[in-house]
């Protein structure tokens, strides 16, 4: 039976993602998925400003914007007239630490064939039709642990490590026995769907939300489509009160009841859903060498477009760490810091979306109320950190004024210029593609940086990069150097005038942009055991791509 490196279980976004990071790697991974086809999901809407960071780091952050648009203003209206207009994004715009200020419309099918599509470019292809019934783990000798796999027909195989991204009823987890503690709220329903409109009948450029006192109706343009439409509506009920299904012909009564367009303005629909408002999350996010991630391990009310986000950075918090221990850089207890980094974040994920829901249903009770209720700062994702994690611990720790980011928080970006080509750049440029980054601020940091350089130059998955100040001599200035020309880097890490005294600051960050260490230039021995524990003893243990089995 051949060996892969790790199957991911499921190919939404929370499972390309993880598939695209870790085939850059030069990761064995393979993706299955048990639809025949890509199911045309249209649930969530869109990335937000952290999603858009991560799609970015893999490429396709460019793409995805052309294929989506801005997030609209919404109209809102109250027996039939319109009452308010809102735009909760219109203060939205980008800073110099965070280059995407709001988050972006997108059908989620049209993201998951981005994400395809890159994939393929690394070789790897979604298998469709495949479930997965079976996953037993076994071990022979030392840590060559492995997964059998079993599916509903086909061969068996052989995994290293197995990731469930297979959806809020994941086979993965159920398999595992892993407990999904929450609630369903039966009475908080409503159905969804995409549907086609009559051209012209109603203003693309917003975003409509119906709200009366015995239903509701929204309506969103889908981007890249003429006359596509989001809907999502109270449902109609039987004579019990009970909630109907969705149908073609119960939108056109929805529409006739709460819009002042014709039933007959709807001219298809399709991808209908009834929804129901699940706040759930697994008890682990690791057993053994089998993971679950995005909905497979929480899910939570709609308020804020948390969903598909909160999976995509699951995703990109557990690649690197997969990525460093198939390597055998690091050891397999790396891993252990994926539940410990994101289940929090699942837990405080679930409290945000439910407090955003109760706001939202408060709101539209009011004439004018409306969906702008559920977007706050907290829903860009920008805020997330882990300071409380085991991998936050390195380096002395600043002091309680430091004006910069912490260990644990989100490595702010900023604008600085190649100092070779003077071309304008990025830090989360810097920091893309699958590698730590060791950034030194002031003279000082030379030492540190050369240092890294000798010992884990090479393949070892980490860079150096020193950051110039605008007035330092740059002569003699590192290959991969940047000038932080405008003073932005200086101001987001909180390192101010180092560059005038000599001093200096040494930031290690991780490959999904989280600050690891952030220490004064002479704390060498903090940067060194940080690295040391992630990517091994660098070339002093010899290690080259082929050796990669040997040493597992």
């Amino acid at each position: 039976m051949g060996m892969t490196d790790v199957l991911i279980v499921g190919a939404g976004p929370t499972g390309l993602v993880l598939a695209c990071d870790l085939a850059r790697r030069g990761t064995a991974v393979r993706i299955v998925d048990r639809s025949a086809v890509p199911p045309r999901t249209s649930r969530a809407k869109g990335p937000n400003p952290r999603s858009l960071e991560i799609l970015d780091d893999l490429g396709v952050a460019e793409e995805v914007l052309a294929a989506g648009s801005a997030p609209l203003p919404m109209l809102k209206y109250r027996d039939r007239r319109p009452v308010a207009e809102a735009d909760p994004w219109a203060d939205s715009a980008p800073s110099p630490d965070a280059r995407y200020g709001r988050g972006w419309l997108i059908a989620q099918w049209r993201l998951e064939g981005i994400l395809r599509d890159r994939l393929a470019g690394y070789g790897v292809r979604v298998e469709p039709g495949r479930e997965v019934v079976g996953l037993a783990q076994g071990c022979n000798g030392g840590d060559r642990g492995h997964v059998d796999v079993t599916y509903a027909d086909g061969p068996a195989e052989r995994a290293r490590y197995v990731v469930g991204c297979d959806g809020a009823h994941s086979s993965v987890r159920k398999l595992l026995g892993i407990t999904f503690e929450g609630t369903t709220a039966e009475d908080q329903v409503m159905v969804c769907g995409d549907v086609g409109l009559a051209e012209g009948v109603l203003d693309r450029t917003r975003w409509h939300q119906w709200f009366d006192e015995d239903g509701a109706v929204m309506l969103c343009p889908i981007p890249g489509t003429r006359t596509g439409w989001w809907i999502q509506a109270g449902p109609e009920r039987d004579g019990r009160g009970r909630p109907l299904a969705p149908t073609a012909d119960g939108f056109r009564r929805l529409l006739a009841r709460h819009t002042a367009l014709p039933g007959r303005a709807l001219t298809r629909a399709e991808l209908l859903s009834t929804y129901r408002v699940n706040v759930r999350m697994a008890d682990r996010f690791r057993a053994g060498r089998v993971l679950p991630a995005g909905d497979a391990a929480h899910v939570h009310a709609i308020a804020g477009g948390l969903g598909m986000n909160t999976g995509i950075q699951d995703a990109f918090n557990l690649g690197w760490k997969l990525g460093l221990v198939l390597a055998g850089h690091a050891g397999a207890e790396l891993l252990d810091t994926y539940e410990e980094e994101r289940l929090p974040v699942a837990a405080r994920t679930l409290d945000l979306a439910s407090e955003r829901l109760r706001a939202t249903l408060e709101a539209i009770r009011r004439p004018g109320g409306g969906l702008d209720a559920a977007i706050t700062p907290d829903t860009t994702g920008l805020g997330v950190g882990y300071r409380w994690s085991s991998l936050a611990a390195g380096g002395r720790a600043p002091e309680a004024e430091w004006p910069g980011p912490r260990a644990g928080d989100r490595a702010p970006d900023t604008p600085c210029a190649d100092a070779a080509t003077g071309a304008g750049t990025r830090l989360h440029r810097v920091f893309a593609g699958p590698r730590t980054t060791v950034l030194g601020f002031g003279p000082g940091s030379a030492a540190v940086l050369r240092e890294t350089a000798d010992t884990y130059g090479g393949d070892a998955g980490v860079r150096v990069c020193r950051v110039y100040a605008a007035h330092e001599d740059r002569a003699g200035a590192e290959p991969a150097a940047v000038v932080d020309d405008a003073g932005h880097a200086a101001v987001a890490y909180g390192t101010g005038a180092s560059g005038d005294t000599g001093a200096g600051t040494v930031v290690v960050v991780r490959p999904d942009h989280h600050v690891g260490v952030l220490a004064p230039a002479d704390d060498a021995r903090s940067v060194r055991e940080y690295l040391r524990r992630l990517h091994g003893t660098g070339r002093s243990a010899e290690r080259s791509p082929g050796m990669v089995d040997a040493v597992r």
